[in-house]
């Protein structure tokens, strides 16, 4: 992995684009964090950091000039909230093969009054039930969603399918949000009830951090979410002393 310093950001590729952007190229560096942008000094109209290694959208300064943000094939499962205070012009968000989980995930997206074209291609967010009515929704002013157009029809179904009181218990059960684990946080009852200790859990992301594919990444990510740790009880003295080491061990080795 590559470091998104200042001296990276002045020596890469800019270049005026297809649609007469101002463009910095930061591609396939495999950068985890967005760092040190301000080394840009608001130069540019896109910014492509695709085909890296973020995991979420935010350490943005303030960027006046900035409309287009390029993520395809990062591992983005999270959005910062509050992005539009740092990116006020921000109308472009390429997210094409991330990890967005659920539709909840996707709320920040909506205090960006001037996003109108937003991209969630190949996240498995995209498979939940009324996924695009969600984010019309969420989102009225985009124009583009998943390169197609948002049509009035489908404003129009999205205002009825949410309107009144019903509508809005049904913003609330789609909107949930991909659960995290806070370090030291209700891990004790956890691992009472056989859930995952520190050690499996820091096992799994580093796998998850290291991950060759999407699909691996996916996997992993399911793990954690679940708590079913793949041969934990190898790991215990008192185990079934089954042949063969546990799937975390095995990822560790990779």
């Amino acid at each position: 992995m590559v470091k998104l310093t200042p001296e990276l950001v002045q020596n890469s590729a800019q270049f005026i684009n297809a649609v007469r952007d101002r463009e910095l190229d930061l591609r396939g560096y495999k950068i985890p964090v967005i760092e040190n942008l301000g080394a840009t000094l608001d130069q540019f109209d896109c910014i492509d950091l695709s085909d890296n290694d973020i995991r979420k959208v935010d350490g943005f300064p303030l960027l006046k000039r900035l409309r287009c943000l390029l993520l395809n094939n990062n591992r983005v499962c999270r959005v910062a909230e509050n992005l539009e205070e740092n990116l006020p012009k921000l109308e472009e968000v390429i997210l094409t093969n991330n990890s967005m989980q659920e539709l909840g995930d996707l709320d920040p997206l909506a205090s960006i009054k001037t996003l109108r074209v937003l991209s969630l291609l190949r996240n498995p967010v995209t498979s939940k039930r009324h996924y695009r009515l969600y984010v019309i929704n969420k989102i009225p002013q985009l124009q583009l969603l998943d390169f197609q157009k948002v049509k009035m029809k489908e404003r129009e179904q999205a205002k009825k399918l949410f309107k009144g009181q019903r509508g809005q218990q049904l913003v609330n059960d789609l909107g949930r949000r991909s659960k995290t684990f806070v370090p030291g946080g209700g891990l004790s009852s956890a691992e009472k009830k056989g859930g995952p200790s520190q050690d499996d859990i820091a096992a799994i992301r580093e796998a998850i951090a290291n991950a060759k594919t999407l699909e691996e990444a996916e996997r992993l990510s399911q793990i954690l979410r679940t708590g079913q740790v793949p041969g934990r009880e190898k790991k215990r003295p008192e185990g079934s002393g089954a042949a063969g080491g546990s799937e975390v061990e095995e990822m560790d080795e990779d």
